[in-house]
This record gives C-alpha cells, sequence and structure tokens, in this order.
C-alpha cells in the first residue's frame, strides 16, 4: 500500500480550510501587486513625467483593488461557513 492509499479522506471542512489558504495567498499577491503598482506609478508620474502611463498605472492599481476587495470579501463569507461547518460537525 502506498502513503497516499493510507490516507483519510479530507472532510469538507478540512477542503474548504484548504482553498481559503489559497485565497489568502492570493489577497497577499493582490496586496504585493499593488505595492508594486504605486511603486511604478509614483515613478512614472513623478521623476519620469509620464503622465499619459501613469494614468494607465492608476487604472491598473485600481482594478487590482477590485480584486483584492472582492478576495477579501468571499474568505470573509468563507470563514462565517467554515464556522457553520464545524459547529455542526460532530
Amino acid at each position: 500500500m502506498s502513503e497516499t492509499e493510507n490516507k483519510p479522506e479530507k472532510t469538507d471542512l478540512e477542503k474548504s480550510k484548504d482553498i481559503i489558504a489559497q485565497l489568502k495567498d492570493m489577497r497577499h499577491y493582490a496586496e504585493s501587486n499593488i505595492e508594486k503598482l504605486t511603486a511604478g506609478w509614483l515613478l512614472l508620474d513623478g521623476e519620469l513625467k509620464k503622465k499619459k502611463l501613469a494614468k494607465r498605472f492608476e487604472d491598473l492599481i485600481s482594478e487590482q483593488n477590485k480584486l483584492h476587495d472582492a478576495v477579501e470579501a468571499v474568505i470573509t463569507d468563507y470563514e462565517e461557513e467554515c464556522e457553520k461547518m464545524a459547529s455542526k460537525a460532530p
């Protein structure tokens, strides 16, 4: 028997917690992307005086913020759902 055959099947709660962990990774990368885009925007808007490109970076920052906020909302809702699942578990 292989090691994977000996492992018990994950519960729905465990699978859900894995998904939440993945979402939290996505949130972290979204935050990092916002920081990098902001640094690029600052350089373009200030020192390089590339206003048109800076505006495009502003648009990217806005979209990345929307993604970050949406992921955050899903995490919150999913964590609440997991709490309900945990309270119903035997």
